[in-house]
């Protein structure tokens, strides 16, 4: 296997995994296994340790050490990603699970915005988006993580997309200026938010409210929400590759 683990982008990877469901009834053991190792089969936390180590936060308590590499894939930028591995049977080194990295693929990941106020509307638009109600859509590790749909426009097309404090404690605000392409095909973008400026939870598992604008008007979702542990892992928080042209 190579050292090198990007691969084709997440939006790629979910279409196959529906087409794999699809054709699961005339594959042979070979290609069955072929399949399970192209799809994603987890979103994690890609955290850089003291000595320059790193491991994968699955969950708010699992944590997966990759045995087949010695390196982050994305230097010491902590990241959300898509990623498809395989358990192995090796020293786990006090981490969860001691595991084999088959492919990882780094998503859009970004502080929340700070608010501008009156200039919010006009910076950060109103553009509409659904948010879509899958695995990958979820509250943990201190990130919200969302996949979303929206006219994509033309391939050029840029589209800023940005998490903004409400009016509540834990009530976040999605916003998307798609710069006037609000044209065009529908296309999935999948964007994680570090919750870090939101009170601290103490521990306590609290509801996190999520707005956004959608093409029906504005909806609501609440997900279930705990800050992050503290972790041994230091690392800045950067702006990754997405599949749309997203910052």
């Amino acid at each position: 296997m190579k050292k090198s683990m990007k691969c084709k982008s997440w939006m790629l990877l979910a279409m196959a995994a529906v087409s794999a469901l699809g054709f699961q009834s005339c594959l042979d053991d070979e290609d069955d296994y072929a399949y399970q190792v192209m799809v994603p089969n987890a979103i994690v936390t890609v955290k850089t340790t003291a000595d320059d180590g790193f491991y994968l936060q699955l969950d708010d308590s699992t944590t997966l050490l990759p045995v087949n590499l010695t390196t982050s894939p994305f230097g010491k930028k902590e990241v959300r990603a898509l990623t498809n591995f395989t358990p192995v049977d090796q020293p786990t080194g006090g981490y969860t699970q001691a595991v084999n990295v088959n492919w990882i693929d780094s998503i859009l990941t970004k502080p929340m915005a700070p608010d501008l106020g009156l200039q919010n509307d006009s910076v950060y638009g109103v553009d509409p988006v659904e948010i879509v109600n899958d695995w990958v859509t979820i509250a943990e590790d201190g990130y919200l993580t969302l996949r979303f749909r929206t006219a994509i426009g033309d391939q050029s097309s840029k589209h800023f997309v940005n998490l903004l404090k409400g009016d509540e404690p834990y009530e976040v605000i999605f916003r998307h200026n798609a710069f006037g392409s609000t044209y065009g095909p529908m296309g999935d973008g999948l964007v994680a938010f570090k919750l870090d400026s939101l009170p601290d939870t103490n521990g306590e598992t609290v509801k996190l409210k999520l707005v956004w604008e959608s093409y029906s008007g504005e909806k609501t979702a609440e997900f279930n929400y705990c800050s992050r542990k503290s972790t041994s892992a230091s690392a800045s928080i950067a702006s990754e590759r997405s599949t749309l042209n997203m910052q």
